[in-house]
């Protein structure tokens, strides 16, 4: 598997513009007094989902139709901002969704799948056990079923930093929250499409080291899971292909602990007056763990998602 090129990303955009329009990026002078460097938030969680993975399900549906299959039911598994995107980019195509969620997942992201016409199945205690019970219900059934990680959810993804790298020149470094990869994969395939230098960092948290275990050794590695607030990053087995792309684009991983992520949520807050998830403050977290190495320079941060539950974020606030 490779990275998609430059036709493929302008590509992707056109597709995605049909649906929503690109998002902002700010620098935000409180958040870079803080930071004590130029930061530059990139707001995914302005879109109409609140997260990024919106591009991603809007290029993979258009794909699969394009490619023929005739498609009529997808199914899939998440712990919410996943499955809101394969729910409304299915529905623009005509095609039926079954998203499978792990018991005790957030309510407020299981009713917004719900709203966009998913029916939810809960399975499981985390997202792998839903995940493999997803995809052998999908094959029994002889539906579709819809990985967390593919090629043309690359394509999607890849066109937000792609307005970014457009937008702010010169960024010295970005950091990029890791699920299952297809958001710092396409920071890294606008990067070499454009050919700009940023050095790409990844951010895991600290309660679910799958990916920063497996970028340490060079091989999937699982791990548990246990993050309380950052449910977005909560995977425990990693995908092979894109542990092997991370290795090869990836300049290093930092993890963050929901303590850190909620420093995070709180700063947002503060100075942006911006709602963030916690995997969507992750990226923040990280750069301002970092502050020391990074003054002086020009840093972005992908703010990935904003569905928080309402009480968790009171709480989080209240911290």
């Amino acid at each position: 598997m490779t990275l998609p090129t430059r036709p493929t990303i302008e590509d992707a955009c056109r597709i995605i513009y049909e649906a929503i329009p690109p998002t902002a990026q700010y620098c935000w002078p409180l958040l870079s007094h803080r930071a004590g460097c130029e930061v530059w938030l990139k707001h995914e969680n302005h879109g109409p989902l609140g997260a990024f993975k919106t591009r991603g399900g809007l290029v993979y549906f258009r794909r699969l139709r394009q490619a023929g299959g005739g498609v009529r039911v997808a199914v899939t598994a998440t712990r919410g901002n996943f499955g809101q995107a394969v729910a409304f980019a299915a529905r623009r195509e005509g095609v039926q969704t079954v998203v499978y969620v792990p018991r005790g997942n957030s309510p407020g992201k299981n009713l917004a799948m719900q709203s966009l016409g998913a029916k939810l199945v809960e399975y499981g205690d985390d997202f792998e056990q839903a995940r493999l019970e997803a995809r052998r219900w999908a094959e029994a059934e002889g539906h579709h079923y819809v990985p967390s990680f593919h090629p043309w959810l690359l394509e999607g993804t890849a066109t937000c930093p792609w307005e970014l790298f457009r937008a702010v020149e010169s960024i010295d470094v970005a950091f990029v929250p890791i699920g299952m990869g297809s958001g710092i994969l396409g920071m890294c395939a606008a990067r070499a499409a454009l050919g700009v230098h940023t050095e790409i960092v990844g951010v895991v948290s600290a309660h679910a080291p799958a990916y920063y275990e497996s970028f340490q050794r060079r091989q999937p590695v699982t791990a548990p899971a246990r993050t309380r607030l950052a449910d977005g990053m909560a995977v425990p087995a990693p995908d092979a292909a894109a542990v092997e792309l991370i290795c090869a684009h990836v300049s290093r991983i930092v993890m963050v602990t929901d303590d850190d992520v909620a420093a995070a949520m709180r700063a947002l807050f503060d100075d942006t007056h911006n709602v963030a998830e916690g995997a969507g403050a992750a990226s923040v977290a990280a750069l301002l763990k970092e502050r020391d190495r990074l003054r002086g320079k020009r840093v972005a941060a992908v703010l990935t998602g904003g569905n928080v539950d309402r009480a968790m974020f009171a709480e989080v606030l209240a911290g």
